[in-house]
């Protein structure tokens, strides 16, 4: 029992795999600037620029918002993808398909290794500025004026009128 595909149904198949394919080349495209931001990051946290560091971590809140919207768009274009089974219509397509989301999946890999490594080494930068910072002295620590050298001194104030 083979279903003959009309002319609209084929182009509506069409539509959805060129579409499905675009989200997930945006996707990848975003996760690859991700993944640039958090190397050019971590090399940052090693020389301790703390503006850049700044700028870095407002930059990949802004990529992690876009990634974030385009799996909101991509999750039901997938399942609309899935659903009408537009990948069976041309596997030629298909095939591309399969490899952008091969490639995803090994970028979101490497974003995960890459934002754990930058994690522990801002843990590691944050405790040695801690013991650094621990190790102050305070040399007004047990005096109750900082101007004052002595406690003794000016006791009496004479005041004429």
């Amino acid at each position: 029992m083979e279903h003959k595909l009309t002319q609209a149904e084929i182009d509506e198949r069409i539509l959805i795999l060129k579409r499905f394919r675009t989200l997930l080349e945006q996707q990848r495209t975003k996760f690859q600037e991700y993944l640039e931001v958090l190397e050019a990051q971590e090399s940052k946290i090693s020389e301790e620029d703390a503006e850049a560091l700044l700028a870095h971590s407002e930059l990949e809140t802004e990529i992690v918002a876009n990634i974030t919207s385009l799996q909101k768009v991509i999750v039901p274009m997938e399942a609309l993808y899935n659903k009408t089974k537009a990948a069976s219509y041309n596997p030629a397509e298909a095939v591309p398909i399969s490899r952008i989301q091969s490639d995803l999946s090994k970028l979101q890999s490497q974003v995960l290794a890459q934002n754990e490594k930058n994690r522990t080494l801002l843990k590691s930068h944050m405790s040695a500025l801690r013991q650094q910072i621990s190790e102050f002295k305070n040399p007004y620590r047990n005096v109750s004026s900082v101007y004052t050298k002595t406690a003794s001194a000016g006791a009496r104030i004479q005041v004429e009128v």
